[in-house]
């Protein structure tokens, strides 16, 4: 009789405890799983970013990251945030990552946000050898390319551990304040040029997302800030300013995974950089974003509710027109090594295809939790007015507007920009294979694809959400 009485104590018990672990679960509503892993170059790689460099790297300060987190609704759908210690993502490696997880994960192509901190102090991603802008010889070049495929299956298989920890989390919303970044357009004589401009436009949000696990303890936390990473200026790997406030909030947080999604800015420098002091001067970066991070996390937070929505599609951006193939072979004498490879990249493109391209096919994403936090995440090295606009522009209590994800080929100005000329609306394009500057209707045409995108996943939000009345 005893032992009766025991079991059906403990079954009662179990039961019990089961019922209540399953609630909790229900209330949180979200699984969440977080994974890393080391990119960094086992070998001297050329490095990217700065055209003046002229050998590889020599060692490192610290690892590249590339890191994950994957979330999940109520309702099974799923989103997974890779964040990465690297210049780009370029379109190929995305493509490539977006295929394999789709086949081996069944994750669909808007459920992936691909993000790069734009480290100047990380390796080349090379995807085609004629196209790329650094003097590469034949060895670096196949080290380069063994590099990127190797990247590729580290990626993969990252997110499917980030999804195989899928354990019931809560989600909350906070944000601080920075201030290390400034516009970097100072309008002279001679045009605007890259120089500290403290009256321009800035983004100095620290926008952070908190995700805790069943134990009220935190398990990752993901944050942004809109500035490139061009602190330092030497041959070692290193993660830049971003690189150091991960670490320092991972070893201020044991056991958490701390990820960085950079923000809009195409336009932005952190100040001071680089000099004798430059290493001291990143160091002391990362720790004012750590520290930033750190204050948010000391505020009250906005729970960030499902359900979950997620919406990718591409803008079709127009080029201005080309120049002509009679103005390429002009260029093509000119002193300049950048204009020269450019000429020769459009008259091929205009040998193999009879004209030069007149648009880009340009991705935007959109992910909307409930009703609490819309991101956005849009492709290239976006200006800060974008993200200026766009928070006040979209409704919700908080919108968070990410830069340099999916697709960084190249500077996307504002109209403002454009107008203005300069780097970030002209100059660069000779680095890179684009046929030549946007049309002036290259902010409208994203921001109104933000805005359908928008708009079509707060309807599915509101048709997959409860009302008061029906709760």
């Amino acid at each position: 009789m005893k032992t009766r009485i025991i079991t059906a104590v403990f079954f009662v018990v179990s039961l019990a405890l089961s019922t209540a672990s399953q609630a909790q679960d229900t209330e949180a509503g979200w699984k969440a799983g977080a994974a890393s892993v080391v990119v960094t170059p086992e070998q001297p790689l050329w490095m990217a970013g700065y055209g003046s460099r002229n050998k590889p790297s020599e060692g490192k300060l610290h690892d590249l990251f590339a890191k994950a987190l994957a979330l999940e609704d109520a309702g099974g759908t799923r989103l997974v945030i890779v964040t990465t210690d690297l210049v780009s993502i370029p379109r190929p490696l995305r493509d490539v990552v977006e295929k394999a997880v789709q086949e081996r994960f069944s994750l669909p192509p808007a459920s992936l946000l691909m993000n790069c901190s734009h480290t100047q102090s990380g390796p080349v991603l090379l995807v085609n050898r004629k196209r790329t802008i650094y003097p590469l010889d034949d060895e670096q070049a196949q080290r380069a390319e063994a590099y990127l495929r190797g990247l590729e299956a580290k990626l993969v298989a990252l997110v499917g551990r980030a999804l195989d920890g899928l354990e019931p989390a809560w989600l909350n919303y906070s944000h601080a304040r920075a201030g290390f970044a400034m516009n970097r357009r100072l309008e002279t004589e001679q045009g605007y040029l890259n120089r500290p401009n403290p009256e321009g436009p800035v983004d100095h949000d620290v926008p952070v997302l908190q995700v805790e696990g069943r134990d009220g303890k935190l398990r990752a936390v993901l944050f942004g800030y809109a500035c490139h990473n061009t602190t330092l200026g030497f041959y070692k790997f290193c993660g830049d300013y971003a690189g150091y406030a991960q670490q320092y909030l991972e070893a201020d947080h044991p056991g958490v995974t701390a990820l960085f999604m950079i923000g809009c800015g195409g336009d932005q420098n952190p100040y001071p950089r680089h000099g004798d002091r430059g290493l001291e001067y990143c160091q002391q970066h990362g720790r004012t974003l750590a520290t930033a991070v750190e204050a948010a996390l000391e505020t009250t937070p906005r729970p960030v509710r499902g359900p979950l929505a997620v919406a990718l599609e591409e803008a079709a951006l127009k080029f201005a027109p080309p120049p002509s193939r009679e103005q390429l072979l002009r260029i093509q004498k000119s002193r300049n090594r950048y204009e020269r490879r450019h000429a020769d990249l459009l008259l091929e493109e205009l040998e193999q295809n009879g004209a030069i391209r007149t648009t880009y096919p340009y991705p935007v994403q959109v992910v909307q939790f409930g009703n609490d936090l819309t991101m956005v995440a849009l492709a290239g090295e976006v200006v800060v007015d974008y993200s200026l606009r766009l928070k006040l522009e979209l409704p919700g209590p908080a919108v968070w507007i990410a830069g340099y994800s999916n697709d960084v080929f190249n500077y996307v100005p504002s109209l403002r920009v454009l107008q203005e000329g300069g780097y970030e609306a002209v100059r660069a394009i000779s680095s890179g294979s684009l046929p030549g500057p946007f049309d002036p209707s290259v902010e409208k045409r994203i921001v109104d694809k933000v805005h359908e995108l928008a708009n079509r996943v707060r309807q599915e939000i509101t048709t997959n959400t409860p009302t008061a009345a029906g709760k």
